[in-house]
């Protein structure tokens, strides 16, 4: 019995530690997020959030029990940057060489953007998300690396949090989405949400 008994704490006290998620909030870029360790903070001059169009980024980052957590902030005020062609160029370059296996509309409060899952050749796989809001595109993804098989990524990806002031679309736009959709309880995601019965 205590051969047993020493065996199984041995597995307890070797396995991996139990991640303390920490809380981070940027009340200057309006968003919080939780991680389960403390992030990287890497400062990019010159990100490309359009094609020709170079802005500042600060992107978040941290490893945790074979996945990567990364929070990117993209700063395109005064850059007379649009919605769709931000949006688009970051899908773009999260799916370059990779299969986009879920596109669908995603909504945080009343900030609008786009859900992703995307598998890599290398066996990766990232949950992401993308909004554009307050003039800044905000990206999180999470990687469950190969032989990974944790759900931290998805806990990540769904902590995402803005500032209750913000919207990306108007009173009047979140209402003809809401008339447009039929079939769901909850406010939709946009005109192409799946559980949506366009009337």
């Amino acid at each position: 019995m205590r051969l047993i008994a020493f065996v199984l704490t041995a597995l307890v006290v070797s396995g991996p530690a139990a991640a303390e998620w920490k809380e981070l909030n940027s009340v200057a870029e309006g968003f919080g997020v939780v991680f389960p360790a403390d992030p990287d903070v890497e400062e990019v001059a010159m990100f490309e959030v359009v094609p020709g169009k170079m802005v500042p980024a600060r992107i978040y980052s941290a490893r945790y029990d074979n996945s990567l957590f990364k929070m990117t902030v993209v700063d395109g005020r005064d850059a007379g940057l649009q919605e769709a062609p931000v949006i688009e160029q970051a899908v773009k370059r999260m799916t370059q060489g990779a299969e986009l296996k879920i596109n669908i509309p995603h909504r945080i409060y009343r900030i609008y953007g786009r859900q992703l899952s995307i598998s890599r050749p290398d066996g990766n796989l990232t949950t992401a998300a993308v909004f554009f809001a307050n003039d800044r595109l905000y990206q999180i993804e999470s990687t469950k690396l190969a032989g990974g098989s944790n759900s931290d990524p998805i806990r990540f990806q769904q902590s995402l949090t803005f500032d209750r002031n913000v919207a990306n679309r108007t009173p009047q736009q979140m209402q003809a989405i809401r008339a447009a959709c039929v079939g769901i309880n909850a406010n939709p995601a946009g005109l192409d949400d799946p559980r949506c019965v366009r009337q």
